[in-house]
């Protein structure tokens, strides 16, 4: 059932279910807008939460998924893919490209396919954690899962 879940989640639900994801989006009574809120919530270590942080890259959306542990080294990243310069998207930026808001992003459930990037740290764990398409929404998968998921570029991010 999804009906208790919010609009942008239950988008992420379906995106989910049609890749073959059967984790089920939790509704987290506080906000977990951030890796160690989220991580806190849970109950798992900061670098299972896969943080979906939106970039602006060579005129277009970039999304990464990184570990919680990390922070993206945007110019190390713009070196490994190629690009001209890897900067924060604004918050309009990122509700353009994902239909989502800032703390809540999901890697999955945006009007259109996003470019996207993976932190190969991610790997190491069983289990992580994303953002369900709010602030108050996670949900479960593999590492392998979301690589296959976002179709992402697996990378070196910090």
């Amino acid at each position: 059932m999804t009906a208790h879940l919010p609009a942008r989640s239950r988008l992420v639900h379906d995106s989910l279910r049609a890749a073959g994801i059967t984790g089920d989006i939790v509704v987290l009574p506080d906000a977990a807008s951030t890796a160690s809120l989220a991580a806190a919530a849970l109950g798992v270590e900061v670098g299972a939460i896969a943080n979906s942080l939106v970039f602006w890259s060579d005129d277009e959306p970039l999304l990464v998924m990184t570990s919680g542990a990390h922070r993206v080294d945007t110019a190390a990243l713009a070196d490994r893919l190629g690009r001209t310069s890897v900067r924060r998207a604004t918050p309009e930026q990122v509700r353009e490209a994902t239909g989502q808001a800032i703390g809540g992003v999901a890697p999955t459930g945006h009007p259109s396919a996003l470019t996207t990037v993976i932190d190969e740290d991610l790997a190491g764990y069983p289990e992580i954690w994303a953002a369900g398409g709010t602030p108050h929404t996670v949900f479960p998968l593999t590492y392998d899962e979301l690589v296959a998921l976002t179709g992402g570029t697996v990378a070196k991010v910090d």
